[in-house]
Order: structure tokens, then sequence, then C-alpha cells
């Protein structure tokens, strides 16, 4: 992992996963717009969860797809580090996340102080039907996870989102 990838600039590497080879292309899209690292979505923008296509060419192999903010409830106090806010497993290669089983549904990102970031982590599993939900959203760790089910990090990419300006904030009663 060089300096400049952005999973390194962002320390998604460091305080998320450890540096890891991708081994599988990754697409992922909101309201059909590509997905790049590091760019900033407005809660508005992730309302509905996105579509994601995973690579590859060998339909034996299975893999989970996690989206967690590792910044939550705010990136100066992420008490709920590592947050889950949605889990696919057996997703075959070649296909996208809609073939996969949905363990912990999406929840839309809606930030409420600073800058959170994002990230979708892909794992490959060791076959099907064996990854399970954890009991809660709030504290999942993707490395404990990764090692209970000897899961290896395929890829992983993040986006960063904050409160939008104008929602969401104090609201003053007319007089």
């Amino acid at each position: 992992m060089s300096a400049t990838n952005p999973l390194v600039t962002a320390h998604v590497i460091q305080d998320v996963l450890d540096p890891f080879t991708p081994t599988i292309p990754l697409r992922i899209a909101y309201n059909n717009k590509l997905l790049l690292a590091s760019a900033e979505l407005k809660p508005s923008a992730v309302v509905s969860k996105p579509r994601v296509d995973v690579g590859g060419n060998d339909m034996r192999a299975f893999y989970t797809l996690v989206l967690i903010d590792p910044d939550a409830p705010s990136p100066s106090h992420p008490s709920l580090r590592e947050y889950l806010h949605w889990m696919v497993t057996d997703i075959p290669e070649t296909t996208s996340v809609n073939f996969g089983q949905e363990l912990v549904f999406y929840e839309r990102p809606d930030p409420r102080s600073g800058i959170h970031r994002l990230v979708f982590v892909l794992f490959r599993q060791l076959g099907r039907g064996t990854v399970f939900a954890p009991e809660m959203r709030h504290n999942f760790n993707c490395r404990s996870f990764a090692r209970q089910y000897h899961l290896s990090v395929a890829t992983a990419t993040y986006f960063n989102c904050q409160r939008e300006g104008g929602s969401g904030g104090r609201r003053f009663r007319e007089e």
C-alpha cells in the first residue's frame, strides 16, 4: 500500500484495516453515479442502498460486504466505532450484491457532527453460509470479524459524508 493510496491517506488502513493487496474489482454506484474513493457524498445521496458489483470470474468464490462508519458518533469521539451500516454475505463472484444474503439491512449514513468516513470492505469467505451477523451494529470490528470467520480482505473503498447545511439543524419557532 503506497502513501498515495486514499485508504492510507484517510487512515482507513490503520483505523479499520491492516495493509492488504486488492484481489478483485468492486464497483459501487449510488443513484447510478459511480463511487470514487474519497468522494464527498451528502446524506441525501446515500438514502437508498447502492448498487454493488463484484468482478472476477470464479462462481465458486463467495464474499461478504460491510459498510462501516469508524467515526460514529463523531470523529473526535468515535465511541461507537465501527458502526455497521450494512452487511451482505454469500455474494457470488461475478455478480451484484443483490444475489447475496442481506444479514444486516442497509441503514443510511446520517452523520450529526464532523466529516465521517464510510468504508466499504469486501471480504472473501471460505464458502457459502460461513458468515453470520453480529448481535449489534455499534462497535463492530472488521479485524476481529475477519479473524472470527477466517475472511481475507479482497478490496475496500470509502467516501466522506457530513451533515447537509441547513437540514437537520435547529428549527426556530415563529413568534
